[in-house]
């Protein structure tokens, strides 16, 4: 797939984003629909910089491994595109629970489930991962420009699993030749080539997502 550019909807019309990480604040409306499976994602994004608050859904239909579950997410990022805050509810068909974590001036996580709470540095990650979401592939890459420069990156992440809510410490890998089509990446659930836009949001990730 040909990388295009992430579009910005302000009343019905239509701008288009720039590479440029300090220009002047967009909106946008992004959506990825899996390739073989019945699941969808659908995230209102708001883009200062390298800030981003973000608020998204994902739908997916029951399967061999997982149920039949839905997903809406809450984040907001710091002005260096750090994850400071992330909200989740999960809801299956028997139940439904929620997760909120947040990250300190210590980089320290405090996690708060139906478990309780918890304070985790989880290996100094600054970034927040979802199973099943390209969303949050963007975090790190636009954080660190990947996108934009080639080198090599062991990125740390607060991992987290739907429809079950496990948080663990993980780390994803990504190895970019400077160029938005050719992202190497590898996770816990993955290990492919990934294409982003200008702006460094996902457009196809080969096995999970395609925008739409």
């Amino acid at each position: 797939m040909q990388p295009q550019r992430a579009a910005a909807f302000y009343g019905g019309g239509v701008t288009s984003a720039s590479s440029d990480s300090n220009r002047r604040g967009w909106d946008a409306m992004l959506t990825w629909r899996a390739p073989d499976i019945s699941r969808m994602e659908s995230v209102r994004v708001q883009v200062s910089g390298k800030r981003i608050r973000a608020n998204g859904r994902i739908v997916a239909a029951a399967t061999d491994t997982n149920p039949a579950f839905g997903a809406y997410y809450e984040l907001q990022t710091d002005e260096s595109g750090a994850t400071t805050r992330f909200g989740l509810t999960v809801t299956l068909a028997e139940r439904e629970r929620q997760l909120a974590i947040s990250r300190d001036e210590e980089n320290m996580w405090m996690t708060t489930d139906h478990q309780g709470e918890r304070r985790e540095s989880y290996d100094g990650a600054l970034d927040v991962d979802v199973v099943f979401s390209p969303f949050f592939n963007a975090l790190p890459i636009r954080r660190l420009g990947i996108h934009e420069q080639a080198g090599s990156f062991a990125v740390p992440v607060v991992y987290v699993n739907v429809p079950d809510m496990a948080v663990t410490a993980a780390t994803v890998s990504y190895t970019s030749e400077g160029r938005p089509d050719g992202i190497k990446l590898r996770s816990p659930v993955a290990d492919t080539v990934v294409a982003v836009d200008d702006e460094g949001f996902i457009l196809d990730y080969p096995g999970l997502a395609e925008r739409i």
